[in-house]
């Protein structure tokens, strides 16, 4: 997918700034919450091709839009969560609700349905998620029954519940998944069908800017051409060909939101003192809440670049890799959220202070288009079937090239993801001997645990030859991110690990040696350094305002 170009894509960008500058003052992002409303205005705005034409970055050039790429989509929706998560995810549930028709439909479909949505900037839903099936779209009990006319096939009528949609009672074009007598199949329905009923909008935690509400059909009857791709039975296979995208998406808000709360606690911390001295001078304040996190955001975004480029090249099957970068980066920002708050004091826990709001947010990216358990088994359940086939190469082997890459630039932290590289491998090898991952929490537990290997070996291989666009830090300071990310990486993979191995009963007594525990701990050795550089470099690039 070629994507937009440097310039246009950074237009698009300062366009949205300037009109969030102007438009989405703090003050207001906080009345929108207060009052639980949907900023109708605002989202018409953004879909207004002459202030932004936002909706446009979805839709491929051919049918009217801009025709992003996944680079362009992440940077986007990164900037988008770091304004207003609630705002974001209206934009989100257009972007989801398109998906099925750019994965399924007709050539002739995509023609009269994406160009719709490019020429009327319709607002979109994506009815999948029901009461009781939750993420488990193979669960869905939404019927769609076959309607004939004189012996030839007319239509369906649909009937079911859809549960927590995004944009649910404000869209105007909604795909919806629904079991027809060939299996689940998604279709196009437009928003006054009969029979058709928006629920009231929920009373949410957070992201009340959006819109969250229930659908109910009984009997909405849609014509034959409304279902995607005129061929029943294709709804799950053409829901998970796009989870590497939207869950990029989902990641890169994570990201944005985590990154906004941090920005603002660096700069709350060059503003107050305690003690005689700045907090940003004091090593219990940033060594516990703004380093770490910085360092798992920048993981978090390399990785989400790596699966974007990877994308972007036409690669299929990465739904796997959506799935480390929604979990890595949305916990990570979630983190940061909650650590900002803490840094702000009892300041931090007011309304008056968006680092409040954000972590109620950023709450939500750890459960939306799939929950992270349900990552944490995606993850699992992939990279043990590969360490089976390679008979436990394929980790040794990333360890070798990390190790590699150490000889050749020692700074970027690659040999201290290379010891978490190989302990991983030496906890799933003793899990296959002992049978340990028919224990569902084990299974669990190492995904958890790939995530964060994969994401500290991603962040020290591209530190330095695939500098980000998306923060103001140079390569030294993302060197020691990297540095102190993977050293961290490497503790937790081999304390962790061992910690639910053995407590699920493992018989190795030689798996601490195997884990190389020993070299992991000494591996610690300039943590403290790195923070203090890291700590005076964040300082810099973000000085209060």
């Amino acid at each position: 997918m070629p994507g937009l170009d440097k310039e246009t894509r950074e237009m698009i960008l300062d366009t949205l700034k300037k009109y969030a500058h102007d438009k989405l003052t703090p003050e207001y992002l906080v009345e929108l919450d207060h009052n639980d409303e949907f900023p109708a205005e605002v989202l018409h705005e953004l879909y207004d091709p002459t202030t932004v034409g936002l909706h446009l970055l979805f839709i491929p050039e051919e049918y009217g839009g801009l025709g992003g790429s996944a680079y362009d989509i992440y940077r986007v929706s990164e900037l988008m969560a770091s304004i207003d998560l609630g705002i974001a995810t209206a934009v989100l549930a257009t972007f989801l609700g398109t998906d099925p028709i750019t994965v399924g439909a007709t050539p002739e479909q995509k023609k009269l349905w994406m160009g719709k949505i490019a020429d009327e900037a319709l607002l979109v839903a994506y009815g999948a998620t029901e009461p009781q099936a939750g993420s488990d779209l193979g669960s869905l009990t939404t019927k769609a029954i076959p309607v004939a006319e004189n012996g030839q096939p007319a239509g369906y009528k649909i009937t079911g519940r859809k549960q927590w949609i995004s944009n649910g009672s404000v869209a105007q074009l909604y795909t919806i998944l629904a079991n027809a007598p060939g299996g689940p199949s998604w279709f196009v329905l437009d928003r006054d069908l009969p029979g058709f009923e928006k629920g009231k909008p929920e009373d949410k935690h957070g992201i009340r800017a959006s819109n969250t509400a229930a659908l109910f059909l009984d009997d909405v009857f849609v014509p034959a051409d409304c279902l995607v791709g005129l061929q029943e039975g294709q709804g799950l296979a053409q829901a998970q060909a796009v989870f590497g995208y939207t869950r990029l998406m989902v990641g890169a808000f994570g990201l944005g939101a985590g990154w906004e709360a941090l920005r603002r606690a660096i700069r709350y911390s060059q503003e107050r003192a305690q003690g005689g001295a700045l907090l940003c001078n004091k090593q219990g304040y940033t060594h516990k809440l703004i380093v770490p996190n910085a360092a798992r955001l920048e993981a978090a975004r390399t990785y989400i670049e790596w699966v974007a480029e990877r994308l972007d090249s036409g690669e299929e099957g990465l739904q796997t890799e959506g799935a480390v970068a929604k979990y890595t980066a949305t916990e990570a920002g979630n983190k940061a959220a909650e650590d900002a708050i803490q840094a702000h004091g009892g300041y931090g826990y007011v309304k008056e202070y968006m680092v409040e709001k954000i972590k109620r947010d950023v709450r939500i990216t750890c459960i939306y288009e799939g929950t992270n358990e349900i990552m944490e088994w995606t993850i699992a359940r992939d990279r043990w079937q590969q360490h089976l086939k390679t008979k436990g190469a394929y980790y040794n082997d990333w360890a070798k090239r990390l190790e590699q890459l150490h000889e050749r630039e020692s700074e970027n932290g690659a040999g201290y993801a290379a010891l978490g590289m190989r302990a991983l491998a030496a906890l799933l090898e003793q899990a296959r001997l002992d049978r340990l991952t028919r224990n569902q929490h084990i299974l669990f537990r190492l995904g958890e645990l790939i995530a964060w290997a994969e994401s500290a070996a991603i962040f020290a291989e591209r530190v330095v030859d695939k500098p980000t666009e998306g923060i103001n830090l140079d390569i030294p300071t993302r060197q020691a991110l990297s540095r102190i990310y993977a050293r961290q990486a490497a503790m937790k993979i081999a304390s962790e690990g061992m910690q639910w191995l053995i407590g699920a009963g493992q018989t190795n007594m030689q798996l601490g040696r195997e884990v190389n525990s020993v070299a992991i701990f000494a591996a610690q050795m300039g943590q403290i350094a790195d923070m203090d550089f890291a700590a005076e470099q964040l300082t810099k690039a973000f000085p209060k305002e």
